[in-house]
């Protein structure tokens, strides 16, 4: 216990000392986007399952490496639907339903790039690799966790030393690679498949550097 109590004293005082350092290059930002697209495919039919687009909540951790690039840790979630209404609907409970709730979260690492320079202002890429956590939740389903990635495009604007707004575009890609078994837990009702779940999120962020 003292051991990692002194990793974690020793890990904040170098991230202290790389924010000196830097001259704010590091930063937190809590985003607030909506995210589209996604399905997956019902075995017996063919038929496709849809995600339903919705709101998505993500934060970001972004600890500065040299003047225009950033070593970035970003968490996101979404909670949304799968929609059954082209195939035989499980029933959740006793009205039925033809949805059935689903949540995506990513962890990734990776960095982001500011084109001219200086980090925190104009155009900048970002993207990074990691996994994809999905669950549905209904009987007989489960989570899932695959590999996955993100890659996008932003811009920044500094309106004071600690204080930032950004806007992205991203697109989020994970390797399914299941043939009917997908989030089955035992007993479930519809046979699940794909390839691959491709999304895309507009998000806006507001950023402290530090």
């Amino acid at each position: 216990m003292k051991r990692v109590v002194v990793c974690l004293l020793a890990a904040m005082a170098s991230l202290a000392v790389s924010a000196e350092e830097l001259g704010g290059r590091n930063a937190l930002t809590v985003y607030g986007g909506y995210r589209v697209g996604g399905s997956f495919t019902e075995v017996d039919t063919g038929n496709s399952l849809k995600l339903q687009n919705s709101p998505a909540v993500s934060l970001a951790v972004d600890v500065g490496l040299d003047p225009q690039r950033q070593l970035q840790v970003f968490l996101s979630r979404q909670s949304s639907h799968v929609d059954f209404s082209q195939v035989a609907a499980p029933k959740t409970n006793t009205l039925g339903t033809t949805r059935l709730p689903f949540t995506a979260t990513y962890l990734h690492l990776g960095g982001t790039y500011f084109f001219d320079g200086p980090i925190g202002q104009g155009p900048y890429a970002v993207g990074g690799l990691g996994v994809a956590v999905l669950q549905l939740d209904g009987p007989g389903y489960g989570e899932e966790v695959l590999p996955s990635m993100n890659l996008g495009f932003g811009y920044q604007w500094l309106f004071a030393r600690n204080l930032a707004l950004r806007l992205e575009g991203r697109y989020y890609a994970s390797l399914i690679d299941s043939s009917g078994s997908l989030f089955c837990s035992g007993g479930c009702v519809v046979s699940i498949s794909g390839q691959s779940l491709g999304q895309g999120e507009l998000l806006l962020g507001l950023s402290v550097p530090f």
